[in-house]
């Protein structure tokens, strides 16, 4: 359908640019947007369990930013565009923050989270919560990928009872079949990257501190981070930017260089990005199982587009023996994750709480209400990383805590992937994304995922353990490869990953097995009493 010659942009494909465009020549309005994103998300979440809640309020903000928009005011590049965000960044509005977990239903923040404050004021039209891994993956050493007590079980669109990774896994659903225009995910370790890499889109694992995690449901203050996850390098890039910045409730923000000035990651977006940079392979970090012969096959391809593009390929920029050792076998990450738990849960989220019906006041708290609440699904889903985490005995003041941290350090760091990088003169590591993101995790690096490829429609399925009840592997499947940097680097591997992405376009070689039928063309001119419920049953 088209308005006087103008085609509607089809919402699976749609980048924020055309967005504008539609908006700003009045082919559609922003309140069209949020009809339509709407409802293809009440088509498909019954099936996908993405989204835990829609913003009731969406409709009446989009009317207002139609209006400014009208009146000759745009707040930015985002102006009047919808976006999801994971369902533990905390919102100062009629939605919940629960972290996936009835123990924080209810449960009230003095003010939005920073970079949810961040998005309204650059005209982001916040469009309901996305759902996740419960705790962001933080609990159970039995669960699955995507599922929480709040919001059920997420798969991916790829193929049916595809597990859609994690925890992030309700944002890559999401944005990969066009329920917004992209989604806000959080990241641990791999909780962007990979359900990026799964759902077939662009994610950006920021540097710790570049944005802030003020009000968002921690894990280790030393590896949380907050990214966007999108179809394209660019519009992750124009996420990144209206995100990104100093925060005074996050001091770890105020390590931002330049005295906080954020690079143009837009302008980073260049097709000659790739000319002269030296790209390092860690081989020895990829430890292949039986299975990724096409993941392997198309990262020795996708090398060969990165050398074409004008890099130089130095191979074998491995990291040390000891480092490897400790990454592969080692202890000290799960001390630092426990401990910083035990001490940033109760004092960087639960004591903010302007009300807390379920008077749960610290990981102690939390358990018990876990284990004693039946919608929780304990014991068949346990609490053993709380369990793990309790155990300790110490948190993150304790010396012994301080010695694993230092461990962490030299893993990542001079032994990892920062040794390579300054050893060989190297601008960029480029990985296989499921090898990709334990390193740099440890150091609070960044990285970012393009799309790479897909198994092949003859490929044998493989189910995810521990559970085996979701798809791991198998036809149309997409992977990915991840470019990462040292800290501060994000316009850099922008850039990069921009230049590989526009000489494969990979995203377009294989489509969802489920698509919302619903697109622009469809609503408009719907009635204006136009609604729908703010939550969804499980």
């Amino acid at each position: 359908m088209s308005v006087n010659g103008k085609p509607f942009p089809s919402l699976i494909n749609v980048t924020a640019e055309e967005l504008v465009v539609g908006l700003e020549s009045n082919l559609f309005t922003s309140v069209d947007l949020v009809k339509a994103y709407f409802t293809r998300i009440r088509e498909v979440n019954a099936t996908l369990r993405a989204v835990t809640e829609l913003n009731p309020d969406a409709l009446s903000i989009a009317a207002e930013l139609d209006a400014e928009r009208a009146n000759g005011t745009s707040r930015g590049p985002l102006h009047g565009i919808p976006l999801l965000i994971k369902n533990n960044i905390a919102t100062f509005d009629k939605m919940t923050n629960t972290a996936g977990s009835f123990a924080l239903y209810g449960a009230t923040v003095p003010r939005d989270a920073t970079v949810a404050a961040k998005l309204r004021a650059a005209g982001v039209i916040i469009l309901g919560k996305s759902n996740l891994s419960q705790w962001a993956n933080y609990r159970s050493t039995n669960t699955s990928n995507g599922w929480s007590a709040y919001g059920g079980q997420v798969t991916g669109a790829y193929y049916p009872n595809q597990d859609p990774s994690g925890s992030s896994s309700g944002s890559g659903v999401a944005a990969s079949i066009g329920l917004c225009l992209a989604a806000l995910g959080t990241e641990t370790s791999g909780s962007i990257l990979s359900p990026g890499e799964v759902n077939n889109l662009v994610g950006i694992k920021p540097t710790v501190g570049l944005t802030s995690r003020a009000l968002v449901v921690p894990i280790s203050e030393r590896q949380d981070t907050v990214g966007p996850m999108a179809r394209t390098v660019k519009d992750a890039a124009y996420i990144l930017q209206a995100i990104a910045g100093k925060d005074p409730y996050d001091n770890y923000t105020s390590a931002i260089p330049n005295n906080g000035t954020i690079p143009d990651y837009v302008v980073a977006c260049n097709f000659s990005g790739l000319m002269g940079k030296r790209i390092g392979i860690p081989r020895n970090v990829i430890t292949t199982q039986p299975g990724d012969d096409p993941v392997l096959a198309a990262f020795e391809a996708a090398i060969k587009v990165i050398k074409r593009a004008g890099a130089v390929i130095v191979d074998n920029t491995d990291i040390t023996a000891d480092a490897l050792d400790e990454y592969l076998n080692g202890n000290a990450s799960n001390i630092v994750l426990g401990a910083d738990f035990v001490s940033d849960l109760p004092g960087e989220f639960l004591s903010k709480l302007t009300s807390n019906p379920n008077k749960v006041y610290n990981l102690e708290d939390v358990r018990k209400f876990t284990q004693t609440f039946p919608p929780e699904d304990y014991p068949d889903r346990d609490t053993g990383v709380w369990d793990e985490a309790l155990a300790l005995g110490f948190n993150n003041t304790d010396p012994r805590f301080w010695a694993a941290y230092q461990t962490n350090l030299a893993t990542g760091g001079i032994g990892g992937i920062l040794g390579a990088i300054t050893n060989n003169s190297l601008d960029a590591l480029i990985l296989p994304t499921d090898f990709a993101y334990g390193l740099p995790a440890l150091v609070g690096t960044p990285g970012i995922t393009v799309p790479m490829g897909f198994y092949p429609p003859t490929a044998n399925v493989s189910l995810s353990p521990p559970r085996m009840d979701l798809v791991n592997t198998g036809p149309n499947v997409p992977f990915g490869i991840t470019f990462l940097g040292p800290k501060w680097s994000e316009a850099s591997l922008i850039s990069f990953a921009y230049a590989f992405e526009q000489r494969t376009m990979t995203r377009n070689q294989v489509q969802p097995y489920l698509i919302p039928r619903t697109d622009l063309s469809d609503v408009i001119g719907a009635p204006t009493n136009f609604s729908y419920s703010a939550t969804f049953k499980t």
